[in-house]
């Protein structure tokens, strides 16, 4: 699927942002009152989308968050006077189909957008600029990938003729593997538990949950063996028998790579190739509130205040919600231990930049106009050439020391959206990694070396786009201790934990609760540490109001 980079401005009018504008608190002045039906714990997108389905659902529902704007990781805001970013999340490539329907976020109405979703489409979609000496007084070459086959195709035989006949092949492979693995995302995984041990309408339930899973495996066929190898094995290999040649072979393998704490080596990297009317916000909730006998009854919020509920969803990460708000002794030992292992550690430093001109690529010119010009609307990957320079950004994080050479996702979304900035500047994300959590010798960051590694991820940039530094006008650093403070993002970790297979749908957060529900009833998880996990796509907030809802009937 071709990423994406949008506006969303939530139901009822009230404004959930990714790249867009400005995001705000409920606009309908109603006060926090003691009682409500469900209250959801968080107002990232998941918690919103979650809140948007109970609402919709007939449940009088709260939306609690700490912070004074709404949209979590996904939010955009003026972190530089008349510069606006999305300050931790950058594309919306993954919103479920379902949510725009269901939600009527994207139902046109004499010309408007009935509920404020509007999506700007990048094609092409990703840019990747080489280092090289120009042949013959040419420019470096680049490699430009797009929805057009042709051109494609066209982009992949400067590097070999070979690889550009053999691309539709795979395209058509991947996409089928794409096509089986798509429906999984929108069910809740199979509770294994129930079809030995749970009533005969909760193991009916889960025969249908199954079915889901089997069509899956059906519909590859006899390339199942292939698709299982794509699935497992390292991004190394995946990247090694992909069309795509020598120099170039580097970018795909970034894409794998994006926000984990691995090398291109590690086994199982393959697949990474607002407020509804009725709906409150208010406050930070301190803990979630259980009845004697270990049910949820509410929570309660930083300055005392008890707001009691019968369904209380949880868009924080699992370690927050089951290690800081939930009483401890009221959850198994066991599953306490799996949560406080579940592994969240990041490599990711995002970098908001405010310029004054557009980047100028050697390997592609800026026309003179200044206009952008399609390459600048792309995902654009500095620093992946190769798999050697991929694992050597690695291997630096793994000492203790930020990446020399870091790899580098650099969008500009000004140039779909000139709104984002003031006439003839531009706003640019560098989502760069790898960057440890704890410096060697257990040093912290501080403002000296979160600088000093902005200025390295800079003198990179220039490699490629001379005249960039002095284009800067202000930045914006967050590693990744900054995201974790600033946004909740357990060890700074972009998708709650780590999306590795052992993570993954029957096992996330941990075995025998991937299906939403956690061991207090009346209490579940609706963030990206649930499945299907991380990325800007509303999945888990929609599946676990579903199965909430569900249970509610049944009180």
């Amino acid at each position: 699927m071709a990423a994406r980079h949008g506006r969303w401005l939530g139901t009822a009018g009230a404004p959930l942002i990714l790249g867009g504008c400005r995001a705000s608190h409920s606009g309908s002045g109603a006060s926090l009152k003691r009682e409500y039906d469900a209250v959801v714990i968080g107002a990232g997108h998941n918690g919103l989308v979650a809140a948007a389905y109970l609402q919709k659902g007939g449940l009088k529902t709260a939306v609690l968050e700490r912070r004074h704007l709404v949209g979590g990781a996904a939010v955009t805001e003026e972190i530089i006077p008349g510069f606006r970013f999305s300050r931790a999340s950058y594309l919306l490539s993954l919103l479920r189909p379902w949510i725009y329907t269901e939600l009527e976020l994207k139902v046109w109405t004499m010309c408007r957008v009935k509920h404020g979703l509007k999506v700007l489409l990048r094609d092409p979609y990703s840019f990747t600029p080489l280092l090289e000496d120009g042949l013959g007084g040419k420019a470096p070459r680049s490699l430009l990938l797009g929805n057009n086959l042709a051109e494609t195709q066209s982009q992949i035989a400067q590097f070999s003729v070979k690889d550009a006949q053999a691309f539709p092949k795979y395209e058509a492979f991947m996409s089928r593997l794409v096509s089986a693995i798509d429906p999984l995302l929108d069910t809740c995984p199979v509770d294994t538990a129930v079809l030995s041990q749970g009533s005969l309408r909760q193991r009916l339930r889960a025969l249908r949950g199954l079915q889901t899973l089997f069509r899956a495996g059906f519909s590859l066929g006899k390339q199942l063996p292939q698709y299982y190898e794509v699935l497992t094995a390292p991004i190394s290999k995946v990247c090694a028998a992909a069309p795509c040649h020598g120099s170039a072979r580097g970018s795909p393998g970034g894409l794998g790579l994006r926000g984990w704490w691995h090398g291109c080596t590690f086994p199982g990297l393959g697949p990474c190739c607002n407020c509804a009317r009725g709906r409150d916000l208010h406050g930070e909730v301190a803990r979630i509130l259980l009845s004697s006998d270990g049910k949820v009854q509410g929570v309660g919020l930083q300055d005392g205040t008890e707001v009691k509920s019968h369904l209380v969803l949880s868009n924080a990460s699992p370690q927050l919600t089951f290690l800081e708000l939930t009483p401890q002794e009221q959850l198994p030992l066991e599953f306490v231990q799996r949560i406080s292992q579940f592994d969240t550690r990041s490599p990711v430093t995002k970098i908001n930049v405010a310029v004054d001109r557009l980047p100028n690529f050697l390997a592609a010119s800026n026309t003179s106009d200044g206009c952008p010009s399609p390459h600048h609307q792309c995902s654009i990957h500095l620093n992946c050439e190769d798999m050697h320079t991929l694992h050597q950004a690695f291997e630096d994080a793994c000492c203790g020391r930020p990446s020399s050479r870091p790899m580098i996702e650099l969008c500009i979304p000004s140039a779909l959206d000139p709104t984002l900035a003031p006439p003839g500047c531009h706003v640019v994300s560098l989502f760069t990694q790898y960057t440890p959590y704890t410096l060697a010798g257990g040093k912290q960051w501080d403002s000296r070396e979160r600088e000093d590694y902005a200025d390295r991820v800079f003198d990179c940039v220039e490699a490629y786009a001379p005249g960039f530094k002095a284009s800067v006008i202000g930045r914006d650093v967050l590693t990744p201790p900054d995201l974790e403070r600033i946004f909740g993002l357990p060890g700074g970790n972009i998708f709650h934990g780590a999306m590795s297979l052992d993570q993954l749908y029957f096992a996330r957060p941990v075995p025998s609760y991937s299906n939403y529900r956690s061991p207090i009833r009346g209490l579940y998880l609706c963030g990206s540490g649930a499945h299907p996990g991380g990325g800007v796509m509303g999945a888990a907030g929609r599946n676990a109001a579903t199965t909430a809802l569900e249970d509610f009937k049944n009180l």
